[in-house]
């Protein structure tokens, strides 16, 4: 009987396909944050600063953070292009928060914004769509957050926020954080800031650019931490 000889395949055999990449854990604390005017893409000098200080007092804690994906146009003139801007961002801001509840029920959210950011940021709050809004752009603005999302949301930071006198002279409608949000909020105005301290000016003093210096965002970390329980 003749010996028998294997032939091998003309065929290459493909290599096994690799596995899908593990999803990234759930942090246990996911930072939202919005930056201020033409900083570049980011969460910004002071969200970034706010982040270092919140990771120092959060323990062994995870800390990520989100950007906000938003132009932070300087683009005042241009009012209602402005807007859309703003508008984008609060959308965005609000989406992230939604798809990190569902996803990652358990995360503790912390929502939060610096200047023009710190506008975008009291907006998502928002609970109903505020008065003042011309009725052409009425379909443009989205819904308010699902009541269920307020409890995932720890806390709300807002840094050197625009104040409503100063909104005013944009013709912006005025900012009022949601009563979900409202007593875990804590809104940070440095003194002889110009852009939140009711100055209604246009032109921000030096103190607006401080807080990352300034001492203020430890005490929205040691806030945010005591809210995170």
């Amino acid at each position: 009987m003749g010996t028998v000889v294997p032939v091998a395949s003309a065929e290459p055999v493909p290599p096994p396909a690799p596995a899908p990449a593990p999803a990234p854990p759930c942090p246990d604390i996911e930072v939202v944050f919005a930056r201020g005017t033409t900083e570049p893409p980011g969460p910004g000098m002071t969200g970034q600063a706010f982040v270092d200080a919140l990771r120092a007092q959060a323990g062994d804690r995870t800390v990520a953070v989100y950007p906000v994906n938003y132009p932070a146009s300087s683009d005042f003139a241009n009012r209602i292009a402005f807007a859309q801007t703003v508008v984008d961002g609060i959308k965005d801001a609000g989406a992230h928060i939604e798809a990190t509840a569902a996803a990652c029920p358990d995360t503790r959210i912390v929502l939060g914004g610096y200047s023009q950011g710190a506008v975008l940021a009291g907006f998502v709050t928002a609970n109903e769509i505020p008065d003042g809004i011309p009725d052409e752009y009425l379909s443009y603005l989205p819904n308010p957050l699902p009541d269920s999302v307020a409890e995932h949301v720890a806390a709300v930071v807002l840094l050197g926020k625009p104040s409503n006198e100063w909104l005013a002279r944009y013709d912006a409608p005025r900012l009022t954080v949601g009563p979900l949000y409202e007593a875990k909020t804590i809104d940070l105005c440095a003194p002889g800031d110009s852009i939140c301290n009711g100055n209604p000016g246009g032109i921000p003093t030096l103190e607006h650019t401080l807080y990352p210096v300034n001492g203020m965002l430890q005490e929205a970390a040691a806030f945010t931490v005591a809210q995170l329980g």
